[in-house]
């Protein structure tokens, strides 16, 4: 079944994309729930008019979290954390840790669009690590940062 996204739906697409899903899916949950509409001619039509309406604010969003992607790059990240034997931590360092901290560097991502490259998402040891950061759909960066034992 063909659908409209009304929002950015994770694993599926984002706000105004036309997208084939299983019926069920789109039925029992995606319309219920406001994430989309049927894709008929008339939805179509307004899909394109909204679009073409949305073209200039979507260059200048573009545009801004290119800049945030440019400061994230500059940034040399490390991120202290109680450790113990064999560097293990005591705990553990999550994305939304990371955006905690990214907070305090003046870059402002919500954890969501974080996604760091662990099984299980969760920093357990002491080392460099990399994370995808999602500004925009077109604005993918890759941060390398360094868990580091406190002092």
């Amino acid at each position: 079944m063909k659908v409209i996204l009304r929002q950015d739906v994770e694993h599926v697409g984002f706000a105004e994309d036309i997208v084939t899903v299983k019926n069920g899916y789109a039925r029992n949950f995606l319309i219920p729930k406001g994430f989309a509409i049927l894709a008929t001619p008339s939805a179509l039509k307004v899909r394109e008019e909204n679009l073409k309406q949305r073209a200039f604010k979507e260059r200048k969003i573009v545009e801004e979290a290119k800049e945030l992607e440019a400061k994230l790059v500059a940034l040399d990240l490390k991120i202290p954390a109680k450790a113990g034997a064999a560097d293990k931590l005591f705990g553990s360092i999550t994305a939304a840790n990371l955006a905690e901290i990214l907070e305090k560097e003046g870059i402002t991502i919500d954890r969501k669009y974080i996604t760091i490259a662990v099984a299980g998402g969760a920093i357990k040891r002491l080392g460099q690590y990399d994370a995808t950061i999602r500004f925009h759909r077109e604005v993918v960066s890759t941060l390398t940062f360094d868990v580091i034992a406190e002092a």
